[in-house]
């Protein structure tokens, strides 16, 4: 675990996984409402496998230094997300952008559930290369501005979170954005939680995310 500093001074940690083939850029993953937890880091794993420099800023570090918690914790979680202010959320994916750039890559955004959401957020707001979004939620007050980067989204068809009419408001609100469905619910890529777990639509998410940031990065 490293530090950074946002641009208002704000001091957070982030995970930080190399690349562990030939590099092909740089990618900030952004947590559920879970904090950075194993599988999360597991992500990271996969990615770097790919040639990816992989970051993970601790969101919530702001509200509960250090904060990680089990995955049957999610009304602790909730509660720190929704304490979050978007502003300040967004300060803390740039210093992580930041610090990938640094080394001179491209650098893409992905979230899943919360960070899925903020995902697309970083894609109106930041200067980014692309972003991906696994069942983001919180999706209405996202729509309020274009993107600016290429975003590629994954939506389970089951998934209480992001209920049919609340996609289908966000992509009339961003005709531009890439949406691909699962015969699945929230959280389908989680490997960690086996009753929402679903391996085929993980892996051909996954595959489908892999080849849009090659895409875009290379």
């Amino acid at each position: 675990m490293l530090k950074l500093k946002a641009t208002d001074g704000h001091e957070l940690d982030f995970w930080m996984q190399p690349a562990t083939s030939n590099r092909r850029g740089g990618l900030v993953l952004l947590q559920e409402i879970f904090g950075i937890t194993d599988q999360l880091k597991g992500v990271a794993e996969r990615y770097a496998s790919l040639g990816y420099d992989v970051a993970i800023p601790a969101l919530f570090d702001r509200q509960k230094r250090g904060t990680v918690l089990a995955f049957d914790d999610a009304v602790t979680g909730a509660g720190l997300m929704k304490s979050a202010k978007l502003d300040e959320t967004l300060l803390d994916i740039l210093a992580a952008v930041l610090a990938l750039k640094e080394q001179g890559d491209k650098v893409a955004v992905m979230g899943f559930c919360w960070g899925g959401g903020l995902a697309i957020r970083a894609a109106q707001k930041l200067d980014i290369s692309a972003a991906v979004s696994f069942y983001g939620t919180r999706l209405p007050q996202y729509l309020d501005c274009p993107l600016k980067a290429p975003v590629m989204g994954h939506f389970g068809l089951s998934d209480s979170h992001v209920p049919p009419e609340m996609l289908q408001q966000a992509q009339d609100y961003l005709p531009d954005m890439q949406v691909h469905t699962y015969a699945a619910g929230h959280a389908f890529a989680n490997d960690r939680r086996a009753a929402v777990y679903d391996q085929a639509s993980a892996e051909k998410a996954h595959d489908r995310s892999a080849a849009f940031l090659a895409q875009h990065l290379s």
